[in-house]
């Protein structure tokens, strides 16, 4: 089958067309940038969809992503104010805000913000000793932040944020603070068992003072109830003492009941009878013999009615001082 020349030559523009088509169409992504030169001179940015190009004139260069991109650089060795070397490992936040910039101002941008932040690293974290750096990450992050953005602005990039991951201080340094870090514990320790043996002193002394209080009170107490117990009971004992009127001889009796209980204690070594005791014999004595009895009255006949009688002591009267001087302890009657 032979083909004419005129179908190939349609065949061929057909092609061609579709060729031209082809690159004359770009299509541009969301969030995405493409520069485009026109006989190598900067033309125009394609923005996110669908473009057209003049093809074979113009040249559309590689898509640039327009969101924001994390980057984390190497550890950085950075020297200190006082000369102790820190391995400090960063990261960075950026965006790019123009394309054009960023694709004509810098040849590698990634490289030169890694490079300027290595330097702003240095200078800033240069100022501060070990113990600043270890507690200012939000200081030095702050610093590095303002001077990467004013650096990079020219470029087409905005810094976001810049973040210090670690800080590594030399092995020595380490074991020197991992010390002092057991050192304060112990002290913190030391300090919260002391603090609990003094609260639990002053809890016990509190109780203790108290329990001293409240026995006291209850002692006093005590000592009211008993001192008024015994002040009503000598009322009532003087009270019916003199609404009774008790005459001499149940006195006497009485005198002669507890005359005992005198002579039982310890510390009498001599027990003296006073004359109060020969009172009361002689008026129980006379109590007896006021009670009619043949005996008695045998024993009183031979005298004369109008004498004075001299009493005696008749056998009832010697048979109770007898036996209340056997009553008493020996060595204890004189």
């Amino acid at each position: 089958m032979e083909f004419s020349p005129l179908l190939i030559a349609c065949l061929l523009g057909a092609l061609l067309a579709v060729f031209i088509v082809v690159r004359a169409v770009r299509i541009v992504p969301q969030a995405r940038a493409r520069n485009v030169e026109r006989l190598g001179r900067y033309h125009r940015t394609l923005a996110p969809g669908l473009n057209f190009v003049v093809p074979f004139v113009d040249r559309v260069y590689r898509a640039l992503d327009l969101r924001e991109q994390v980057v984390s650089f190497a550890p950085q060795p950075v020297i200190t104010e006082d000369n102790l070397v820190v391995e400090i490992d960063t990261v960075l936040y950026f965006q790019i805000t123009d394309p054009r910039s960023a694709a004509y101002e810098i040849a590698n941008y990634l490289q030169a913000v890694e490079q300027l932040t290595v330097t702003t690293l240095r200078n800033v974290v240069g100022s501060m000793d070990l113990e600043q750096t270890l507690t200012s990450r939000d200081d030095i992050n702050s610093q590095l932040r303002g001077v990467l953005d004013d650096a990079t602005g020219k470029w087409g990039l905005r810094v976001n944020r810049v973040e210090i991951k670690a800080i590594d201080p030399p092995q020595t340094i380490k074991e020197a603070m991992e010390k002092q870090m057991r050192a304060e514990r112990d002290k913190r320790a030391a300090i919260l068992s002391a603090e609990g043996q003094r609260q639990s002193q002053i809890l016990t002394a509190e109780g203790d003072k108290q329990g001293s209080i409240l026995r006291a009170e209850g002692a006093r107490a005590a000592a009211i109830l008993t001192a008024e117990g015994q002040s009503r009971a000598i009322d009532e004992v003087f009270q019916a003492v003199h609404r009774n009127d008790p005459d001499p001889k149940l006195l006497a009796y009485q005198y002669l009941q507890v005359l005992p209980q005198l002579a039982q204690g310890q510390g009498n070594t001599i027990w003296v009878i006073p004359n109060e005791i020969t009172a009361a014999l002689q008026d129980i004595s006379r109590a007896f013999t006021e009670v009619p009895n043949p005996v008695m009255d045998a024993h009183r006949g031979g005298r004369a009615s109008g004498q004075g009688a001299t009493w005696e002591p008749d056998e009832v009267t010697r048979t109770v001082a007898a036996r209340a001087s056997n009553s008493a302890p020996d060595g204890q009657r004189e």
